[in-house]
């Protein structure tokens, strides 16, 4: 990041000031393996599809998404035909830039991520760091919090560990699961002393507990990480009450992302004991956030990482909180400014090192 103003950053094509990132998504997948994460289907049911989604069995996916291996690798030539489409729409409805959570664990691909950004024209920013101790191999679960830092480190500075002319433009999303296991809570603490040297932005992906984002963020702080420069992720299926949300608001500095944005299966696959929010839920959450001022804290995505939500398989691409959004939240009293802060003004202040 030697080369870096804090103005600008890393995306997989070279330094790029932040003025002309345009319209970002701060949690997106392009290309990423989450087979290891397979859910066998209800025993109750009679038929569940495998292979393809079509018309006849998309139904099934959208309700359980993670017991089709097919749908859940979003990777391979029928995968990348799908994503350079949809990343192509994603820049005629207006959008500018992408940032790509894949990270080690999640067989992040980014010589990939450059032929996509350069056939389309958008900006695409790579991560590093690590996910979940449950996608790491033995090598890595093994690591310790130095060669974690070195790593990181490394490929913020000089190059991405597949690409020798690629550098990551920020560190995520780092992952970890409820209880935190201690390859996770390594993680978090070499990511917040890489965050204290290089001022770089963070995302966290929270395991499904409401009390996962504060224990997150109380590993990281003290580890030396700034909170105004990290992202939680997934607080639609994490936070569920808005209370809870509130409480973690007031007591941290982090940006609260909403980044499930095209979910619309309140019966969550992955943890059934909670009923996840609608779009409309979602944006109501985010009023209710607007209301007691703290709007600049708040970023939205759809955090796409299985095919069926690619429009190619029935899914509404990365465009749905441009064309579906955003407009629904303009007729519930947000102003195009406020609109502007939440997809331009904020994500450009966390990607800054100011």
């Amino acid at each position: 990041m030697t080369d870096n103003l804090p103005d600008s950053v890393n995306t997989v094509l070279g330094s790029k000031p932040l003025s002309e990132l345009g319209r970002i998504l701060t949690h997106e997948h392009l290309a990423v393996d989450v087979t290891k994460f397979y859910t066998p289907p209800p025993k109750h049911l009679k038929y569940y599809p495998s292979g393809c989604p079509s018309l006849q069995t998309i139904g099934y996916i959208r309700q359980y998404p993670y017991s089709n291996i097919y749908n859940m690798e979003l990777f391979g030539d029928d995968a990348a035909k799908a994503v350079y489409k949809d990343v192509e729409l994603f820049k005629e409805a207006g959008g500018g830039t992408i940032v790509e959570n894949s990270n080690h664990g999640l067989k992040r691909d980014v010589p990939f991520l450059k032929n996509v950004s350069q056939s389309s024209g958008v900006n695409i920013i790579a991560g590093t760091g690590f996910y979940v101790a449950s996608s790491q191999n033995a090598s890595t679960l093994n690591m310790t919090e130095e060669n974690m830092y070195n790593l990181m480190r490394k490929e913020l500075e000089e190059n991405c560990v597949e690409a020798s002319d690629v550098k990551a433009g920020f560190i995520g999303e780092v992952g970890s699961t409820w209880p935190i296991e201690d390859f996770e809570k390594r993680a978090i603490r070499a990511t917040g002393e890489v965050q204290a040297q290089l001022h770089c932005s963070v995302s966290f992906h929270p395991g499904r507990d409401p009390s996962a984002p504060m224990e997150i963020m109380r590993i990281y702080q003290e580890a030396g990480g700034d909170a105004s420069k990290a992202i939680m992720s997934h607080i639609d299926r994490t936070l569920i009450t808005k209370d809870q949300i509130m409480e973690f608001a007031d007591a941290t500095k982090c940006y609260i992302q909403f980044d499930l944005f095209g979910i619309e299966t309140s019966l969550y696959q992955l943890n059934p004991t909670i009923d996840m929010i609608s779009d409309a839920g979602r944006i109501k959450r985010i009023s209710q956030l607007k209301e007691e001022g703290k709007l600049n804290r708040v970023l939205m995505s759809q955090d796409i990482h299985t095919k069926h939500r690619l429009t190619h398989f029935g899914g509404h691409g990365y465009t749905h909180i441009i064309n579906n959004i955003a407009p629904v939240m303009i007729e519930r009293d947000f102003t195009i400014e406020e609109i502007e802060t939440l997809t331009i003004e904020n994500p450009k202040k966390w990607l800054s090192r100011k």
